[in-house]
């Protein structure tokens, strides 16, 4: 097959350098790609929000398949436009991306489907919205569309409740806010690979989302991951499979749209149960990174069956042991990244991996272009093992003002 990925960050070096390794891929290209990614594949540059762009090169370089890595392709309609002329591709219409694109959206097919999540309050109204937060207390100030991992405001009070409403009411995402109900308990990322009615399920993994150490700070896009994340039995994760993938696939057929693509689900395990926080329409970053770690799959077929609609519903196998994945961010993210400095790398060792994601070439220079730089992944025998490693390759990668959390799978069960 002559696939075709889209997008240029963490993720998607992952992506390639798994599907890489299937015997299925003769060649693969990737638009726009990331200096890490041009290493191991054809790297072209592409506007990937442009659906007619998109399906021109796909046409013109023969693509049997194209894999849809970032969100805003999706819900710019790319995979309709790519559908309707008869190209297989991995990633939702931009109907069902709403269910990423729009947070209000997604409550309504949660509770049309009876998939278990926190109370919420809607407004279109920021200023109506702080004043109901004042009441509150204690809360979490959602924008309703997409804001770059940055849209989610967990508030301590109904003050900074009432702040963050009219924060977020001041950005394009933020026109719609939604108030939810602050619930406590580990937060698990578990997602998807649909082919509209059938899925399978990758590893249990768990993102960081705080910028420092100890869960302090601003939320970002994502600090670092592990995979598995433990917290659930293998019966537990299937019956999660069953009350949340399932039921949300079926609303969607029922309103018309199949989703083939990844269904990410944000969840977090209450004491009275798992509650689904978020759904994705893709998969996430950095938990993409270690979960390409742990998969014991022929990743190509994965997504060229759920293409297809052809997937066969089953376990997946996994790897023994576990991965870490540590994010180097910029000096000054996620408020105010610098760029343009020098990056020096290290040699990989055995089980180690580094993903670039914020970084360009000026020259023979490598130097950084974005918030998230690069993740540093290690496999090991325990999440432990992995950790220790994963946090010593991240300290060998230096530039200017670069910082990274050393916690990452420190609370893993």
């Amino acid at each position: 097959m002559k696939l075709l990925l889209l997008g240029g960050g963490g993720r998607e070096h992952a992506l390639a350098w798994k599907l890489q390794q299937s015997p299925l891929v003769s060649s693969l290209l990737v638009a726009p790609g990331n200096p890490g990614i041009a290493a191991i594949a054809e790297c072209v540059p592409l506007e990937i929000t442009n659906p007619a762009a998109v399906l021109a090169l796909a046409k013109a370089r023969g693509i049997d398949l194209v894999v849809v890595g970032p969100e805003a392709p999706l819900v710019a309609g790319v995979a309709d436009a790519l559908r309707a002329a008869g190209v297989d591709v991995f990633g939702p219409d931009a109907a069902g991306a709403r269910i990423e694109g729009s947070k209000a959206f997604a409550k309504e097919i949660m509770l049309a489907a009876g998939v278990p999540t926190a109370r919420y309050e809607l407004f279109t109204d920021a200023a109506a919205a702080a004043q109901r937060a004042l009441s509150w207390g204690p809360v979490v100030v959602k924008a309703d569309g997409l804001a770059a991992g940055k849209g989610v405001v967990v508030a301590s009070s109904g003050e900074e409740a009432a702040e963050a409403c009219r924060a977020l009411g001041a950005l394009p995402a933020g026109q719609t806010i939604l108030l939810e109900e602050l619930l406590t308990g580990p937060e698990l990322s578990v997602m998807a690979l649909c082919d509209g009615s059938r899925f399978v399920l990758l590893a249990p993994s768990q993102d960081h989302k705080r910028v420092f150490a100890g869960d302090l700070g601003p939320n970002t896009g994502g600090m670092g991951a592990y995979a598995p994340a433990n917290f659930l039995s293998d019966a537990q994760l299937e019956a999660i499979g069953q009350s949340v993938m399932a039921p949300t696939l079926a609303e969607l057929e029922r309103r018309g749209c199949v989703f083939r693509g990844a269904l990410y689900a944000g969840l977090m395990l209450t004491p009275a149960g798992p509650r689904v926080l978020e759904f994705n329409a893709r998969l996430g970053d950095p938990e993409t990174q270690v979960l390409m770690m742990q998969l014991d799959e022929d990743l190509a077929a994965l997504l060229r069956d759920c293409a297809r609609g052809e997937l066969t519903a089953r376990p997946l196998r996994q790897k023994p042991g576990a991965s870490v994945g540590v994010v180097l961010a910029a000096e000054g993210y996620p408020d105010a990244p610098k760029l343009g400095d020098a990056i020096t790398l290290v040699e990989e060792g055995a089980d180690e991996l580094i993903f670039h994601a914020g970084t360009r070439r000026e020259g023979s220079i490598l130097v950084t272009s974005g918030g998230r730089v690069l993740t540093a992944c290690a496999r090991g025998a325990s999440v432990a093992e992995a950790k220790a490693r994963a946090v010593a390759l991240a300290g060998r990668l230096t530039w200017r003002g670069r910082h990274f959390r050393e916690d990452i799978g420190a609370k893993a069960p």
